[in-house]
């Protein structure tokens, strides 16, 4: 299993690829500490006050 990488635009959290597949942003970072599982966006709160409308796995905070 690789390192995760985080997109700088969304913080959806990717282990492979080029493309962001939730914003399709192409400039990701390893330095990112802890993340938030979302499965019901439109139902959970801290969804709305990140910002985030798709489920998916979401880094917390980007260092760099």
């Amino acid at each position: 299993m690789g390192k995760e990488k985080a997109c700088r635009e969304c913080r959806f959290l990717i282990e492979e690829g080029e493309k962001c597949p939730n914003c399709g942003n192409a400039t990701f970072t390893t330095f990112w500490r802890g993340y938030v599982i979302i499965i019901n966006p439109e139902n959970s709160e801290i969804a709305k006050k990140m910002g985030i409308a798709k489920m998916g796995k979401y880094a917390l905070r980007l260092s760099r």
